[in-house]
């Protein structure tokens, strides 16, 4: 199965368990009549919404590509999240005003122990489903499924705030607290949202990914070959889970087409196995000129030109550069 059918098929788990925790809540607020509990069901209607807009996006970015779409579906990801992390912030803003109308109106609870009960198992839910959503998206690079992960722990988290409330409330008899503990949660929530639309927003404008850059330029250098004499104009774009690299690769002048074309295969190799195969690679080949020779390790070199000074480092600042390495 390829990486976006698995995400398509997990995000359907993530969402059909969203509904059953909607459905779940619902009957401990009808329970209890506690404005906590409300508001984490309203949130669920969030959890809801965002699930079957996460399974459309990862249905759309599972497609092949097109003739419209020559890079495939995956940027739909990006405008997924951006909208669940939209909803998050929103969730924060209704428990907020659900809070403040409380301690206005404050209702009264009964029951609490039961609905106690069974809004601890859906957080213990809402926690497993969402690690397993977010460490799937990590492997897979989807950032819809990641969105969905820190949508559900930061559910699990509000809803922890919410169980301990209830607690005090069920000893003390101290009704404000209800609204207190959601009132503190909900800007947890607006904060999960904000980061989500940030990181989505950076998506849709190809914004560089540093970590990711760091990581692909350390397992060049680690990897190094003495025909890859420099390595520069690096550029990555995530498309969903796809990673498109390009670049342009020094070689020996002297290689004919199909040696520089094994240099390239050797180079694609080692990006597949450390990033996945999800990965598109596009690789310009240069020969090298005189100043090359200054920086080639290259032993056996029958027309080198220039002694060899020193073996330039690669890093993220020299090797996203535009132009070919010298050293004076």
């Amino acid at each position: 199965m390829s990486t976006a059918r698995q995400n398509f098929a997990f995000q359907k788990i993530v969402a059909a368990i969203s509904v059953l925790l909607f459905v779940i809540k619902i009957g401990a607020w009808y329970i209890t009549n506690s404005v906590s509990i409300l508001t984490d069901a309203l949130e669920s209607t969030i959890n809801v919404m965002s699930g079957f807009i996460g399974l459309y996006s990862l249905y759309l970015s599972a497609q092949p590509k097109d003739e419209n779409h020559p890079y495939g579906h995956g940027k739909v990801e990006f405008v997924s999240a951006a909208m669940e992390g939209t909803l998050i912030f929103v969730a924060g803003l209704i428990i907020i005003y659900e809070a403040i109308q409380n301690l206005k109106h404050p209702h009264e609870i009964g029951q609490l122990d039961f609905g106690i009960y069974l809004v601890s198992a859906t957080a213990a839910v809402n926690f497993a489903v969402g690690y397993f959503a977010i460490r799937k998206g990590k492997a897979n690079n989807s950032l819809a499924l990641i969105a969905s992960g820190k949508h559900l722990q930061s559910d699990t988290y509000s809803t922890l705030g919410i169980i301990v409330g209830l607690i005090l409330i069920y000893f003390t008899r101290l009704a404000w607290l209800d609204s207190a503990v959601a009132l503190l949660f909900s800007f947890l929530i607006m904060f999960t949202g904000y980061k989500i639309i940030r990181t989505s927003l950076a998506g849709i404008m190809d914004e560089a990914d540093t970590e990711l850059l760091n990581k692909v330029v350390d397992s060049c250098q680690k990897n190094r070959k003495e025909n890859w004499i420099d390595l520069h104009n690096l550029r990555i774009i995530k498309y969903g889970g796809t990673l498109h690299l390009d670049c342009h690769m020094t070689v020996p002048w002297y290689l004919n087409v199909h040696q520089a074309h094994d240099e390239i295969d050797h180079l694609e190799k080692m990006v597949r196995e450390n990033f996945g195969e999800s990965v598109e690679l596009f690789v310009h080949t240069d020969g090298c000129l005189d100043f090359s020779c200054k920086l080639c390790v290259k032993q056996d070199c029958q027309v080198r030109k220039n002694a060899f000074v020193r073996r330039l480092d690669w890093t993220v600042e020299n090797i996203s550069s535009n132009s070919k390495h010298k050293i004076d």
